[in-house]
C-alpha cells in the first residue's frame, strides 16, 4: 500500500495524471534533463543464455551482454537505474522487452545487468527502479 502510495504521489507532483500508451507512467520526455524519479520497489530477476538472439517485444534481438531489461508498462527505449537493495550497486538498463510474467516481479534483467548489480548467485533481488532522463 505505502508503494502504491508514494508512485501515486510522485504521478501527481510531476502533473501527470496519465500517459497515453501507459496509464500512470511519466513519459520520460516529461523529466528534467540529468534527473531521476523513483519508480518502484520490487523483485527483479534476469534472463539470459535460453533467450540471448531471439527477438523482443520491440523487435530487436535479445542480448544477454547488453545493458537491458523488460518491463511491463514501460515504453520500449526508457533508460531506469537499477540499485540492487541488498548491495547498493546500481546499473542504468534501456527497455525492450515486455515482462516479467512471474509474479511480484518488476523487472527483468539482462545477465549482463545482473551481473552488474550483484544478483546472479541469487537469481533475484530486491531492487529500487528510478526512471531516468
Amino acid at each position: 500500500m505505502r508503494l502504491l502510495l508514494r508512485t501515486c504521489c510522485v504521478v501527481v507532483l510531476l502533473g501527470v495524471s496519465a500517459c497515453a500508451t501507459q496509464p500512470g507512467v511519466p513519459e520520460v520526455s516529461e523529466l528534467p534533463a540529468e534527473q531521476s524519479t523513483f519508480l518502484n520497489e520490487g523483485m527483479a530477476s534476469y534472463y539470459g543464455a535460453r533467450h540471448h538472439g531471439r527477438k523482443t517485444a520491440s523487435g530487436e534481438r535479445f542480448n544477454k551482454n547488453a545493458l537491458t531489461a523488460a518491463h511491463k508498462t514501460l515504453p520500449f527505449g526508457t533508460k531506469v537505474r537499477v540499485t540492487n537493495m541488498r548491495n547498493q550497486r546500481s546499473v542504468v538498463v534501456t527497455i525492450n522487452d515486455r515482462g516479467p510474467y512471474a509474479k511480484r516481479r518488476v523487472i527483468d534483467l539482462s545477465e549482463r545487468a545482473a551481473q552488474e548489480i550483484g544478483m546472479i548467485r541469487a537469481g533475484v533481488a530486491p531492487v529500487k527502479l528510478e526512471l531516468l532522463q
